[in-house]
């Protein structure tokens, strides 16, 4: 794994190499989602790649729709 290093500003907002903007086709606008894995940030670009990259999936067993109705249901026998 090659690393990479930039610094947070006063301001909080953080400069992403240009080396990896051009690999992951950040460009203005592009929006990234900061997710949690244990003691780490991941930032994750949602390039229309990445999207269509999720296509399917969500598909097969255990169905998602499935899941979200039984948990209400178990929320509304609270």
């Amino acid at each position: 794994m090659k690393s990479e290093v930039s610094t947070v500003t006063t301001k909080g907002q953080l400069v992403i190499p240009a080396k990896l903007r051009r690999k992951y086709s950040i460009k203005e606008g592009t929006q990234v989602a900061f997710l949690e894995e244990g003691n780490r940030l991941i930032l994750q670009p949602l390039t229309p790649e990445f999207i269509r990259s999720l296509r399917g999936s969500l598909s097969g067993e255990p169905s998602a729709l499935k899941y979200l109705l039984e948990e209400r249901k178990r929320e509304r026998e609270l």
